[in-house]
C-alpha cells in the first residue's frame, strides 16, 4: 500500500549503508529520531466535513488525509507530526468526463472550491487546500486512466489525463513506442499532471520536456470545455496549449491529452565518465549539445555531489580501486562524475556514442564503463525512498533548482549553496549541500541542488530551518536572473517569486485568463497567482 506520510509503497525500503550514515554524521552531526503522528491518531483529529453527503464524493477522513498533502518538505513535516492545518472536505473519483464537468457544475453552483489532484506528488504545495470558508473537493483523475486513441502514422496517442508513467509507457510500449518522459516521480505522477506543472523528465534530451510532447487535448473549466486539436503546427494567434501547460489547475481540469510518441530505441545505455575537476566537465556537455549529438541524457554532479553519490553507493572496495585508478589517471580531490544517456538506432547511437567520448578525451575525462549508468537507471525511481529511512534517522532532505545560461552557472550554484550553508548557521546548524546539472540546452542548463540536515526536536523548529534555507536560496535565484522553476512548477512554495520573473503586465495577463475561464475563482484558489 501508498505511504500516507512519505513516499511511494510501504514495502518498498532503500537502506542507508553504514559508511553513509558515517558521512552524515560526519557532516552534520547524529540525526535524532522524531516521534511520529500514527495514521489512526491524526485521522481521530480529523475535523467533520463542511459537504452535505453526497453519491459524487466521500467525505471519509482517511481519504482526506490522504489527499491533504503532497510532498514537499513541509507537507512531510505536516503529516509526519500530524500537524495539519487545512484538509478537503471530500474527495471525488470521477470516470470520465462527463463526471468531472457534474463535479464543476456541481462547485460552481454551491461555491466550492474544486483541487485536481494527479498522483500527489507535487513538491511546492500544488494540491494544499486554503483555509477559508469555503468547502474544498479535491477531484482525484486517476480513474481517468484509459487510452483513448492511438495513430500509428501519426505517432499520437491519447490518454485520460490520470493515467500514470508507468500505465501510459506499458499502453505505448505494447505498441512498440514510448513517451520517453520520465520524471523522477514517474512511479505516480499522471500526464495531466505533467501537463499542469510542466515538467520535465529524466531524457528530456532527446524525447523533449511536455511542452514539446503535449500535441492538444481537452480542458474543463467553470465557462466551458477547450477543445485543443492536435495540428502539427498552426500559425493562428497564440497557442492555447501554453495556457494549459504549468496553468495548475487554475484555468480547469484537464481530462484528456494526445502525445507526441517515438518509437522504442533499438539500443539504450547509459555510460559514466569522470573529470579532474567540475569545470573540465561543464566545458565537456556544453559542447556535446551544442553540437547538437543524439544523445538522451546528460548528468554532470559537483564534487561534494559525486563524493556523497559515491559514498551512499557503498561497495566500499569496488569503489576503492576506482578511487586509486583515477588517482593514477590524475583525477583525484576534485573529481566530477558525468552519466551520460544514448537512445536510438543502433548506427547513431554508436556515432553519438563515439563523438561524445572524443569530446570528454579532449576536456580529460575518463570513460569507466557503463556500471554507474546502469546502476542509476535502475535506481533512478527507487533513490525518492531514501527520504524515507533519513527520516527515521533525524535528516530531512529537500531539493530546488532552476535553470540559467551557460556563463552564469558558475556564480549561481556557488550562491546557492552558500546562500543555504549560511542560513541554517544561526541556528547553531550545519547542512550537507550538493548539486549537478541536468536538462541542458544550447544556451544553458537547469542547477539542481539538494540540501541534508538535521530534524529538530519539534515541527515548528524543522519548518522554520527549512524555510529560511528555502527563502534564502530563492532570493540568490531570483536576484541571479534565474528562474524560479525549471521543472517542479510554481504551487505556493514558488508563489512569491513569481512577479519577479513575469512582471507586472505578465501577472495580470495570467490573472485575466483565470479569470475568464473560472469567474467564480473556485479552482484551486491560492496557487500560482493571485486572480486579481
Amino acid at each position: 500500500m501508498r505511504r500516507w506520510n512519505g513516499w511511494g509503497d510501504d514495502t518498498v525500503l532503500y537502506p542507508l549503508v553504514p559508511a553513509a550514515e558515517s558521512f552524515l554524521v560526519e557532516r552534520i552531526g547524529a540525526g535524532t529520531p522524531v516521534r511520529g503522528a500514527g495514521l489512526r491518531e491524526v485521522v481521530a483529529g480529523i475535523p467533520d466535513s463542511r459537504l452535505p453527503e453526497n453519491s459524487m464524493f466521500t467525505t471519509d477522513p482517511e481519504q482526506r488525509l490522504r489527499h491533504a498533502r503532497g510532498q514537499s518538505l513541509p507537507d512531510w513535516i505536516a503529516l509526519r507530526t500530524g500537524s495539519i492545518n487545512n484538509f478537503p472536505d471530500g474527495v471525488a473519483f470521477p470516470e470520465n468526463d462527463s463526471d468531472v464537468a457534474d463535479l464543476i457544475q456541481y462547485a460552481n453552483h454551491k461555491g466550492t472550491r474544486l483541487i485536481p489532484f494527479g498522483g500527489g506528488t507535487s513538491v511546492v504545495g500544488h494540491i494544499n487546500p486554503a483555509a477559508g470558508d469555503q468547502p474544498v473537493l479535491t477531484v482525484n483523475m486517476r480513474r481517468l486512466n484509459r487510452p483513448r486513441g492511438f495513430n500509428e502514422e501519426d505517432k499520437l496517442a491519447t490518454f485520460g489525463a490520470g493515467i500514470s508513467g508507468p500505465e501510459l509507457e506499458a499502453q505505448l510500449r505494447a505498441r512498440g513506442c514510448t513517451l520517453g518522459h520520465y520524471p523522477q516521480s514517474f512511479e505516480y505522477s499522471t500526464l495531466g499532471g505533467w501537463i499542469a506543472t510542466r515538467s520535465s523528465g529524466q531524457q528530456a534530451l532527446l524525447y523533449g520536456r511536455i511542452e514539446d510532447l503535449f500535441a492538444g487535448g481537452t480542458l474543463l473549466t467553470p465557462a466551458g470545455e477547450l477543445i485543443l486539436p492536435p495540428h502539427p503546427a498552426s500559425a493562428a494567434g497564440p497557442d492555447l496549449r501554453h495556457l494549459v501547460l504549468g496553468s495548475e489547475g487554475r484555468i480547469g481540469i484537464i481530462t484528456e491529452a494526445a502525445v507526441k510518441v517515438s518509437g522504442l530505441p533499438e539500443v539504450e545505455e547509459f555510460h559514466g565518465l569522470f573529470f579532474p575537476d567540475f569545470s573540465s566537465g561543464q566545458t565537456t556537455v556544453r559542447e556535446m549539445v551544442q553540437s547538437k549529438l543524439p544523445l538522451s541524457m546528460l548528468r554532470l554532479s559537483t564534487p561534494m555531489e559525486t563524493e556523497t553519490t559515491l559514498v551512499m553507493a557503498g561497495h566500499e572496495h569496488a569503489i576503492g580501486l576506482l578511487g586509486r585508478y583515477l588517482n593514477l589517471r590524475g583525477i583525484s580531490q576534485e573529481r566530477s562524475l558525468l552519466l551520460v544517456g544514448l537512445s536510438g538506432n543502433g548506427r547513431i547511437v554508436s556515432a553519438a556514442r563515439k563523438e561524445a567520448i572524443a569530446i570528454a578525451k579532449q576536456n580529460g575525462g575518463i570513460l569507466v564503463g557503463n556500471q554507474f549508468g546502469d546502476q542509476w537507471r535502475k535506481s533512478r525511481f527507487r533513490s525518492p525512498y531514501l527520504r524515507n529511512t533519513l527520516w527515521e534517522k533525524g535528516y530531512a532532505v529537500d531539493t530546488l533548482e532552476t535553470a540559467v545560461t551557460w556563463h552564469r552557472i558558475d556564480e549561481t550554484l556557488e550562491a546557492i549553496e552558500n546562500a543555504i550553508r549560511d542560513a541554517i548557521v544561526p541556528a547553531g546548524e550545519r547542512v550537507h549541500v550538493f548539486s549537478h546539472l541536468s536538462h541542458l540546452y544550447s544556451s544553458g542548463a537547469s542547477v539542481y541542488v539538494t540540501y541534508i540536515f538535521r530534524l529538530a526536536d519539534n515541527a515548528e523548529e524543522t519548518l522554520a530551518r527549512w524555510y529560511t534555507m528555502k527563502t534564502a536560496a530563492s532570493n540568490v535565484i531570483v536576484s541571479g536572473g534565474g528562474t524560479i522553476s525549471h521543472q517542479h512548477g510554481v504551487g505556493l512554495d514558488h508563489k512569491p517569486y513569481l512577479a519577479a520573473e513575469k512582471g507586472k503586465l505578465g501577472t495580470n495577463l495570467i490573472s485575466d485568463a483565470f479569470r475568464r475561464a473560472d469567474p467564480g475563482g473556485i479552482m484551486n484558489p491560492g496557487k500560482l497567482i493571485d486572480a486579481g
